[in-house]
């Protein structure tokens, strides 16, 4: 547990003092620290996922390239009290409305990267979320991994989302995340893909199959969930968010569990 903290507090001096592991040449400090990365395409299923753990709606929703930073998500679990979370780049600041959150990574992503651009930034959002219901842990949430450039993004935005997400995913002591939507055929999932070429035994994948409840009907996941389909070295976890209808009548996320 004091790990973890000492990990949170050297993650956030770094993003202070610039370092993020990109545009040098030579390890750097944040190069070596420990992480778990959240890696899946474009509508995986990748927010709904982030939002279980959390157990709060306080993630940018919407078409495209949705998260265009990395999100360094710190949960802190506290004994008592009110949930609330606060934002590196406003240190006096708590926020207790979770959508006021969601808000405030818009505007920090678009301070960073313009707000008609559909540019991405290496350049992380740090945000700490206090509340009895979390477990002490860091993830990293990355853009969502894309096949084609669309709506005036340019040529290069494709390489360049799977750059910074290969950047994060490389290091041997980072925790990958693959997130995979079990309605599609795990042959051209991205994450698995991407996850493979950096860890190619499955020592430090763990795979995480949504939209269980989407498959076609006759089908079923039973395969992949008991290794059959594509084997990590740790076992498959299915997960069921919930509908885009849930959300969008903000249906509470335990009621929907």
């Amino acid at each position: 547990e004091s790990l973890i903290s000492l990990v949170n507090k050297i993650q956030r001096a770094c993003t202070a003092l610039g370092d993020h592991g990109e545009g040098s040449s030579l390890p750097t400090l944040w190069d070596s620290l420990p992480a778990i990365a959240v890696v899946g395409g474009q509508s995986s299923g990748k927010s709904s996922v982030l939002e279980s753990v959390v157990g709060k709606d306080f993630l940018p929703r919407g078409a495209g390239i949705v998260t265009r930073r990395p999100l360094v998500l710190q949960l802190h679990r506290i004994d008592e009290g009110k949930e609330y979370a606060e934002f590196m780049h406003l240190p006096k600041k708590k926020f207790s409305d979770f959508a006021a959150v969601r808000q405030e990574i818009s505007d920090e992503t678009d301070r960073e990267t313009g707000r008609s651009s559909k540019v991405i930034s290496t350049v992380p959002i740090h945000l700490s979320i206090f509340s009895p219901n979390v477990v002490n842990l860091t993830l990293v949430d990355l853009p969502g991994l894309t096949k084609v450039a669309v709506d005036g993004q340019p040529e290069s935005i494709v390489q360049d989302i799977e750059n910074m997400v290969r950047s994060f995913i490389e290091k041997p002591n980072c925790i990958i995340l693959a997130i995979s939507p079990a309605n599609q055929d795990l042959a051209t999932s991205d994450a698995i893909k991407i996850s493979r070429e950096v860890d190619p035994k499955g020592d430090r994948t763990f795979g995480v199959l949504t939209k269980i409840d989407l498959m076609d009907q006759g089908t079923n996941a039973v395969d992949i969930l008991e290794g059959r389909g594509y084997k990590l070295r740790y076992p498959w976890v299915g997960v069921v968010n919930r509908s885009q209808a849930d959300i969008n009548k903000s249906v509470d996320m335990i009621a929907a569990r």
